[in-house]
């Protein structure tokens, strides 16, 4: 499978309340350990308080700082205040010297889309189905295109599957 960014791009989509953010954190966690720099990012469809209300850096932005930066020993944040949803390409660029990119969120940007879906939460995928990478699902009646299909709790073999064909150049 082909990227067209300078690092792999994946991304984990469905239905809200399906299980992305678990799948994302099982993700990271597998990814991490067998030593792969990881950047994420959430999209949110409205604004979301990034910053702690009443703290330093929050004071400066409501104060009409455009750019505010909170730097410690161990952390390195940068908050700006923006006028439209960044691109994709510019996330990529944004997530610096990590090895590979996981959105979450992002249903309509990317190649690459790993569908997370739970039979008590819909009956249906939100994409069709020969457009996913993966399928993330406990409805065994799903027709899943091709897809690679994985239980809920199984992101070791998402993540097996993710390694082999963006992060070591093999195919499985």
């Amino acid at each position: 499978m082909e990227q067209r960014y300078r690092i792999p791009v994946v991304s984990v989509v469905g239905k809200s309340d399906s299980g992305k953010t678990t799948v994302m954190e099982g993700l990271i966690r597998a990814l991490t350990a067998r030593g792969h720099r990881v950047a994420t990012v959430k999209h949110h469809v409205h604004e979301v308080d990034i910053d702690v209300p009443g703290k330093d850096s929050w004071r400066h932005a409501h104060a009409g700082a455009v750019t505010t930066m909170i730097s410690a020993p161990t952390q390195f944040a940068v908050v700006r205040s923006t006028d439209r949803d960044r691109t994709l390409d510019e996330l990529v660029e944004a997530a610096a010297d990590a090895d590979i990119l996981l959105t979450e969120g992002f249903q309509r940007a990317g190649d690459v889309k790993v569908e997370v879906s739970r039979r008590a939460r819909s009956a249906d995928l939100v994409n069709d189905p020969a457009t996913l990478f993966a399928l993330v699902t406990d409805n065994p009646d799903f027709e899943s295109g091709g897809a690679r299909v994985f239980r809920l709790d199984d992101t070791e073999g998402l993540a097996t599957l993710v390694e082999h064909m963006f992060l070591s150049g093999g195919d499985l």
